[in-house]
């Protein structure tokens, strides 16, 4: 579990081929590495990556063809950028929100505009995750937690404060830009609630006529 509060960036120094996978090589510039272990997870532009090697600035990690699907990382370069954050403890400062490293799909920088201070972009999205994303809701893009301030069809708006332009990857992002999108996973967990709420409702063989004749009803 992460946080979407991005501790680092690093740099992709290896992408390897394996059969169908691969396994990438991240230096983790930053981050700190002195309490890392062999299996821990380390979202890499917002993805749950498991570590399979390690030293004292870098890290490996293996990605399955369902990783590369689902994710930007088909795209990556050596020398591409990532954010980086090791999972949560529990004395974890809250900062973000729940982050899963599961990402949902891939966006689009459709816009990119300078206001003050600020930068503004549209992101646009898949139209199956329309249903999670509400404005002043949080949604994670590349692994930042960030908070969607205004929504139109297939896209919504984030407004970037220079803090977190110069802590992560987003002050580089460009208009053509594939990247990672994570929706609340608090929304997935409702929608699957109300769901399987209505699933056994109309599968249920239990009708008011049965428990009448059955005597439990006056």
């Amino acid at each position: 579990m992460f946080t979407g509060i991005i501790e680092a960036v690093g740099t992709l120094t290896a992408i390897t081929p394996k059969g169908d996978d691969i396994s990438v090589t991240v230096s983790a510039d930053k981050l700190d590495m002195s309490d890392v272990k062999l299996g821990d997870s380390i979202a890499t532009n917002g993805v749950c990556l498991t570590v399979v090697d390690f030293n004292e600035s870098s890290y490996t990690a293996d990605l399955s063809l369902e990783t590369l699907k689902r994710t930007g990382f088909a795209s990556y370069k050596v020398g591409d950028k990532a954010n980086l954050e090791k999972a949560m403890l529990p004395t974890t400062r809250f900062g973000g929100h729940i982050v899963s490293g599961h990402v949902d799909g891939v966006g689009e920088v459709v816009e990119r505009n300078q206001t003050g201070r600020a930068v503004e972009f549209w992101i646009q999205y898949p139209p199956e995750l329309g249903k999670y994303i509400a404005e002043k809701g949080s949604i994670t893009v590349d692994g930042i937690s960030l908070t969607v301030n205004d929504l139109r069809k297939n896209a919504f708006k984030l407004t970037i404060v220079p803090h977190t332009a110069g802590e992560t990857t987003i002050d580089s992002f460009t208009v053509g830009r594939a990247v990672n999108l994570e929706v609340d996973v608090i929304a997935r967990y409702l929608e699957r609630l109300v769901i399987g709420n209505k699933e056994e409702q109309s599968t249920s063989s239990v009708s008011m006529d049965l428990l009448a004749r059955s005597g439990f009803l006056g």
